[in-house]
């Protein structure tokens, strides 16, 4: 608990844990720790609830179960790494079905640990609940036990008030406890505490959570300023299609006073939640562009209060708010967007009205921040028809060069020349030539330099052409052939609007794509020497066959002398007039047809007979 001596101690577990890939050590590791383990349990609450000592009590957690001391997985992750995981934007993200990789090392001697940590007074529990870094201890012990659903079940009953022994599938929750638990939700600690309760929960535990204490007061818990987070915990990780028909029951209606209140988290959530499961979609792209915008505000407002959420809904006035100047876009509005920018087409209209009607000018804004470059990808990467996209891309016309240069704005350039026809392709390429040494410099700059070949249109420009217009050829008859029906129906009017992020194989198609541009690209080079390299084909080709037949000739030669020395053999020994030279000959019959056969072929045919005089 000391701040220098529990570097200390860490370094010392981590110096331990260097040596569990040797067996033979192991007892005497487990002697070590089973001492560290009886001391802390003599005293859990005091190590707990200390800054330094809760930091390796969770590292000590770690070792007894076999997990990495260092990974993030079993530690709190950051705010936005929990919220891509809640918007199903992390690919990776660390669900409770891929914590439970370890092998547990010393399991009875963590049993033993946590077991002893939690047997405590009611008072004494009452503060490990709302201590934020006793907390931080509980949710790694959480994280641990995942896969080992008994134990999980034990530890979440004694957290959630329940001190009984032996838990019953039905009844891990009294209903006594259930007003405290919801009051133990606002406080800090105990709601990030409840996020994990609910990330690790086994399907039986987590239904009757659902069922007890969160139904009829989700909207209660979403307007608190720490409960709404447990809400969304709740949501993403709604098991299936009953639980959140549900969810919308209670928050499906309430999208305007969550975003007034400021809980676009909860909204978020739910979107998320409706993408995953694939209910009430269409349900949730209306309410939330029902929210933004009303019968006194123009559907045009929907995107950019969106990127604005804060300073759109603290305007009372909404018909005369009007972009704000020097304020960056919420990363929260972008999140939105970017999911609704995954439903299909036909549910997203309203949003496809609102940035096409976009000004120039705040096109360009966003496309400049961080969090707005990624909205416009996202509608790029749609299903929406090319026709609409070409529209916002128009918008940026004349500012490639200086997007490109940008930080965030070379990959909305990228995005752009993907989703564009053959002139805007010529247009962008020819906008980014003109900044091209200023543009190699840059970090994205070589790629983007290559990805879109700009070497080649400043130099041969027609060539470039030809080799745009063979690409857009090969990508419409590669799909043709094997894309999806989405993905072709997304593609009448323009094969180059990608969503190719929408369809199942959207990585092997991806890879295609780059295996068609590598392909055509060595045909180009190539191009400039194909008379060449046809004419040294060609000679090569002779020779090689001059040289068979020369080679064929002198096989035959030296198999036919071989053949007529084992006549000769034959006839010597066996005599002209005795049955053996008959024996002998026979072997060699074939030899002498085959000789008849080139002396009659040498012969002049009937025909040329008769036309000689």
């Amino acid at each position: 608990m000391d701040r220098s001596g529990s570097h200390v101690a860490e370094t010392a577990l981590k110096s331990l844990a260097m040596h569990l890939q040797d067996e033979h050590a192991h007892s005497i590791i487990e002697e070590t720790l089973k001492s560290i383990c009886k001391v802390i349990v003599a005293n859990p609450v005091d190590v707990m609830c200390n800054c330094y000592g809760s930091h390796v009590l969770r590292s000590l957690l770690c070792l007894c179960r076999g997990a990495p001391l260092d990974s993030s997985d079993f530690h709190r992750a950051k705010p936005s790494q929990i919220l891509a995981e809640r918007l199903n934007l992390d690919a990776s993200q660390s669900n409770r079905n891929n914590l439970s990789y370890h092998h547990p090392v010393f399991s009875e001697l963590s049993k033993f640990l946590i077991s002893g940590i939690l047997a405590c007074s009611r008072k004494d529990l009452r503060t490990l609940q709302t201590d934020q870094y006793s907390s931080l201890v509980l949710q790694t012990a959480l994280r641990l036990l995942v896969g080992n659903d008994p134990e999980l079940l034990q530890i979440i009953s004694i957290l959630l008030g329940s001190n009984k022994d032996n838990v019953v599938e039905g009844n891990f929750i009294p209903m006594t406890v259930v007003h405290d638990v919801l009051n133990l939700m606002k406080e800090t600690a105990y709601s990030h505490l409840m996020e994990v309760i609910l990330e690790v929960a086994p399907q039986s535990l987590y239904d009757e959570m659902f069922t007890k204490v969160f139904r009829n007061s989700l909207f209660d818990l979403s307007s608190h300023h720490c409960a709404n987070f447990v809400v969304q915990a709740l949501v993403s990780h709604a098991r299936d299609q009953d639980q959140m028909a549900l969810i919308w029951e209670e928050l499906g209606g309430k999208f305007r006073e969550l975003l007034e209140m400021g809980r676009s988290g909860v909204v978020a959530a739910l979107i998320a939640a409706s993408q995953r499961l694939h209910t009430h979609e269409r349900k949730c792209c209306e309410a939330l562009a029902a929210a933004v915008s009303s019968t006194n505000v123009s559907p045009r407002c929907i995107v950019p209060g969106i990127l604005f959420l804060e300073s759109y809904f603290s305007c009372e006035d909404k018909s005369n708010w009007n972009w704000p100047k020097g304020i960056k876009i919420q990363i929260i509005g972008s999140l939105i967007l970017q999911a609704v920018f995954r439903f299909p087409s036909e549910f997203i209209q309203p949003y496809v009205t609102s940035i096409t009607s976009m000004e120039a000018d705040h096109v360009l804004e966003a496309a400049k921040d961080a969090a707005g470059a990624r909205v416009i990808e996202a509608y790029l990467s749609s299903k929406v028809s090319a026709k609409q996209k070409h529209r916002v891309v128009l918008k940026l016309k004349g500012h490639f060069g200086e997007l490109s240069v940008h930080p965030s704005g070379s990959f909305t350039v990228e995005r752009c020349f993907t989703a564009s026809s053959l002139s805007l392709r010529e247009t962008i390429a020819s906008e980014l030539s003109a900044v091209r040494n200023e543009l190699s410099k840059t970090k994205q700059g070589p790629h983007l330099i290559r990805k879109l070949d700009i070497d080649g249109f400043t130099a041969r420009p027609d060539q470039w052409r030809l080799k745009q217009s063979a690409k857009q050829l090969t990508y419409k008859e590669f799909y043709s052939t094997f894309g999806s029906n989405d993905t072709k129906s997304s593609r009448k009017d323009s094969f180059l609007a990608d969503s190719s992020k929408q369809t199942s194989n959207s990585q092997g198609i991806k890879n295609m794509r780059k295996e068609i541009d590598n392909c055509l690209d060595s045909t180009a080079l190539l191009s400039g020497k194909s008379g060449l390299k046809r004419r040294s084909e060609k000679e090569e080709h002779r020779s090689e066959k001059y040289a068979k037949h020369v080679m064929a000739d002198d096989i035959s030669k030296g198999k036919n002398k071989k053949k007529n020395k084992k006549n000769q053999v034959a006839s010597e020994y066996a005599g002209p007039s005795s049955k053996g030279a008959e024996i002998a000959a026979k072997p060699f019959l074939s030899t002498d047809k085959t000789v008849k056969k080139r002396n009659r072929s040498n012969r002049p045919s009937k025909a040329s007979k008769k036309l000689k005089p």
